[in-house]
């Protein structure tokens, strides 16, 4: 019985003894599944970089940051430059409305300008009495109304030439 006694003591340390390595084998294995998972995540992260970095390799980033950067700059310059296209096409539609209206007085004048010249020439050559004849009672005045067509002509010339030089 005491030997009995001690069998059953020596098993008693023997399960003690074993236990404890169980529980030390059970926090190592804990600590292992522990630390296998942190490898795991740094392992996801160092992959995650690795893709970052292999766009970045692949120039993805710069060239879109360069493409970001040319369309900002060709934003600014349209934004800066718009007001002068729009006053550019407002004198052009100004233009077409000017030579229109060149056109419709040069249609009216017709041959006037030549015979107004001759008229001139005409009433210069003439005496007073010549002129009363033809019931034209102030020559200064006439002239000077005809002088107008010639003005007109002038205003026409100059107003065309300015268009054409726009």
């Amino acid at each position: 019985m005491i030997k009995a006694t001690e069998e059953m003591s020596i098993q008693a340390t023997e399960m003690k003894r074993l236990k404890e390595k169980v529980a030390s084998l059970e926090i190592d294995c804990k600590l292992a599944q522990l630390k296998q998972k942190e490898e795991s995540q740094k392992a996801q992260r160092m992959g995650e970089r690795i893709k970052i970095l292999e766009k970045d390799l692949t120039l993805e980033k710069p060239l879109g940051q360069t493409k970001e950067m040319l369309w900002s700059t060709i934003i600014n310059f349209v934004n800066d430059i718009w007001p002068s296209i729009q006053v550019i096409f407002e004198q052009t539609e100004l233009v077409k409305v000017a030579t229109e209206a060149i056109q419709k007085v040069k249609e009216e004048l017709g041959d006037k300008p030549e015979d107004a010249n001759r008229l001139i020439h005409f009433l210069n050559s003439k005496n007073r009495y010549e002129l009363h004849e033809l019931k034209i009672e102030d020559r200064t005045k006439t002239i000077l109304e005809i002088r107008k067509v010639l003005s007109k002509r002038n205003l026409i010339l100059n107003s065309e030439e300015k268009c054409h030089n726009m």
